[in-house]
């Protein structure tokens, strides 16, 4: 089985570890820069439980060095796929599945998805379907991310918690290709389950991340400080509500009440989030794929999203400021 992790920084490099060290697949990583040429010179370093272990790793920086691919895991974040559209192309031959990592409303997300909306493109994550018309949507295995793990260093990889990717193709079959591929998963050390609604998992996590990021950017605040002030914790509810509202006529099933992913995102402390975190450091925001997305989601659904708009208007400003967002 050969797979290629495109994007190699966090997620994509711990994904890329674990199934290096289990050694039954050909596996290879498109990486960059510092980080490229660590791994090159000392191999991929994973820290896990206080351990740390090399992964040996074929790493590249051109991708049309590694040739067709059984799978490609994008890795990047969503508003640095569209740009890389031109380096995937080499990786993708007939039968070649695509393993989409991005957080937030994925671009895919009316392929296959039945309903009046069948097909629809989303302007928030895709603009002029670019995606849609380079990658097919046929290609498609979604997933959800739940491993929290940081790059210390150039080539070094330390896992925190975590380590369970759901898949699930977008039309909800347990196909050949999606249960092949997690059982190799599985058998690296990670939780692969394969999700027959798959769209369902990804509005859960969407749920938090559509509030939390967003509030913690305009703040300054961890998760805990969030939930704790009356105030934002009012604003992170309503975002989720008028969330749940659209995932709702979209015939998402939330699982959970939202005080109980309140409750949860919490209790993760005083952490903060990936917004905020790029807004410190002056790197691009997923303003578009966490937010901009569930708004026109919104429109499309005819529901109302004030609260959404509100935050998402002021979230935008202040990164444009910063130099850390720029419409697609």
């Amino acid at each position: 089985m050969r797979i290629t992790v495109f994007g190699a920084g966090a997620i994509g490099g711990y994904l890329a570890a674990k199934l290096a060290i289990a050694g039954r697949v050909d596996l290879s990583i498109v990486a960059r820069g510092a980080h490229l040429e660590a791994i090159k010179a000392d191999g991929l370093r994973l820290i896990e439980d206080g351990k740390e272990t090399v992964a040996s790793v074929r790493a590249v920086a051109l991708a049309e060095e590694l040739g067709e691919q059984d799978y490609v895991v994008l890795a990047l974040k969503a508003h640095s796929l569209a740009p890389a559209l031109g380096e995937i192309a080499p990786l993708l031959g007939e039968g070649t599945a695509v393993v989409t990592m991005q957080n937030g409303v994925p671009w895919w997300y009316f392929h296959k998805a039945g309903g009046a909306l069948e097909g629809t493109r989303l302007d928030a994550v895709d603009p002029g379907g670019t995606i849609w018309e380079r990658i097919t949507p046929e290609r498609v295995i979604g997933s959800v991310v739940y491993p929290a793990v940081e790059v210390d260093a150039p080539g070094l990889i330390r896992h925190v918690e975590g380590t369970r990717f759901s898949l699930g193709e977008p039309s909800g079959e347990k196909s050949e290709r999606v249960t092949a591929l997690a059982r190799e998963m599985v058998k690296a050390g990670l939780q692969a389950p394969v999700r027959e609604d798959i769209r369902s998992e990804i509005w859960v996590k969407l749920w938090g991340n559509l509030s939390f990021n967003p509030i913690s950017a305009l703040t300054g605040s961890t998760l805990a400080a969030i939930v704790t002030d009356e105030g934002t914790r009012a604003v992170a509810r309503a975002m989720m509500l008028e969330a749940q509202a659209i995932g709702e006529s979209l015939g998402v099933r939330f699982l959970i009440p939202v005080d109980r992913r309140i409750k949860g995102a919490g209790d993760v402390g005083e952490h903060k989030t990936s917004m905020l975190q790029d807004l410190e450091r002056g790197r691009p925001m997923e303003i578009d794929a966490l937010v901009s997305a569930v708004q026109e989601l919104g429109r499309l659904t005819g529901q109302p999203t004030p609260t959404i708009d509100t935050v998402l208007a002021l979230v935008r400003r202040l990164a444009i400021g910063r130099g850390c967002y720029s419409p697609l």
